[in-house]
């Protein structure tokens, strides 16, 4: 018997409201490969409940800031890596979708679909299966497409900035003033704000909040050196890892 129960799919139901997640829970449990081993109404539940509970799919609620199922779906990604999220949402959303994907969501579904579907969904991701309603694949593809397209047009302004000016666009990511990058970096706040008019002329923006949103929503802010890291930035790239923002001299 002990056995048996082992080698039902262990599934963790995770939503705002207590009422669906009960009535998830009880049509679950009179299947006989499912076991619902824990609830969470919040994401820090989930993530304590996943921990606890070790669950093998964790179906995830996203209708709420209390419960948001594409934030927790990544931690739960690292902190319980053998355990498969499908994402529950409340009405299709191609922008969530792409989201949930990038933070390893293995399901996007939403909850208007039949219950008998949620239960082949279970199983499948448990499979191995990745699971997007088809009529959502070609905005999906298209999304990510053109997300790589920006990242690379974005690194190829970037490579434009010396490192001083790359340092300083970190600092614009952080939201420092002329006065906090001139410290951050032993410059006068003159000198700051003339690096900062250059990197809004390389980029070909129009202001300091406009090429921070740029670095910010291309996803190369990681590629951004921290001030004062010239040290560490010449061993990785002597290591042979890509330099494509290292160009130019120290301003």
């Amino acid at each position: 018997m002990g056995g048996a129960h082992r080698d039902r799919i262990r599934v963790l139901v995770a939503d705002e409201f207590a009422l669906f997640r009960q009535a998830v829970r009880i049509v679950l449990e009179r299947e006989a490969d499912l076991d619902v081993v824990a609830e969470a109404g919040s994401g820090s539940d989930v993530v304590v409940e996943g921990e606890r509970t070790r669950p093998d799919v964790a179906l995830l609620g996203v209708s709420s800031s209390s419960l948001d199922g594409v934030a927790v779906s990544a931690t739960m990604r690292e902190r319980v890596p053998s355990c498969r999220v499908i994402v529950l949402t409340d009405d299709p959303d191609d922008a969530t979708l792409r989201t949930a994907v990038e933070a390893g969501a293995a399901g996007y579904l939403t909850k208007s679909i039949p219950m008998a579907e949620l239960i082949d969904a279970i199983r499948s991701v448990h499979r191995g299966d990745t699971l997007v309603p088809p009529d959502m694949l070609g905005p999906l593809f298209e999304g990510l497409f053109s997300q790589r397209r920006e990242q690379r047009d974005a690194l190829r302004l970037l490579s434009l900035l010396s490192r001083r000016e790359q340092e300083v666009l970190r600092l614009l990511v952080e939201g420092a003033g002329n006065e906090q990058i001139g410290r951050a970096l032993v410059i006068s706040p003159q000198t700051a704000r003339t690096h900062i008019q250059r990197v809004i002329r390389k980029l070909g923006v129009h202001s300091r909040l406009e090429a921070a949103m740029l670095a910010t929503q291309s996803g190369i802010v990681e590629d951004l050196p921290l001030p004062g890291s010239q040290a560490a930035g010449s061993q990785a790239g002597s290591a042979g890892r890509p330099q494509p923002l290292a160009t130019g001299s120290s301003a």
